[in-house]
């Protein structure tokens, strides 16, 4: 059995750019970057960065390419993919993306501009409703099934 499944969480390095293919299907790239972080023998923090580029396709793309912008965070789910072409200096060249398959949106950035006029404030948030649970005890013969 084999498996190609990827998944990545971090943020944009770029907006994504909206193309379309010869079929008329949607295709956005964009890039990703991942962090590292552990201690070095020393215990000092240590941090590595990669970069990854990202290929959506059709109504993933769509949604990408209207909702996703750089700096934000998304975690995306996919198969690594390789590719080669011949360059115009006649070199050949390679290219590996992240075909994703599906994404899930970080945080919304909070970026609210105070109102020069009237600045608004923030109500309280409502006090949170306690759950309480009966005090009785759950006895397996009880359970129907």
């Amino acid at each position: 059995m084999n498996l190609n499944k990827v998944f990545l969480i971090g943020n944009l390095t770029r907006d994504p750019e909206m193309r379309a293919l010869p079929s008329g299907q949607a295709v956005a790239n964009f890039g990703l970057a991942t962090n590292r972080m552990w201690k070095g023998k020393d215990g000092s923090q240590q941090k590595q960065t990669e970069f990854h580029n990202i290929v959506m396709f059709g109504r993933l793309a769509e949604i990408a390419q209207q909702y996703l912008k750089k700096g934000g965070m998304i975690m995306v789910e996919g198969r690594i993919q390789n590719r080669s072409w011949e360059g115009q200096d006649g070199q050949k060249k390679y290219k590996t993306e992240i075909v994703a398959e599906s994404m899930q949106m970080g945080p919304r950035n909070s970026s609210r501009t105070p109102d020069a006029v009237s600045p608004k404030q923030e109500e309280p948030p409502e006090a949170l409703a306690t759950v309480e649970y009966p005090e009785d005890e759950i006895r397996p013969e009880d359970i129907p099934f």
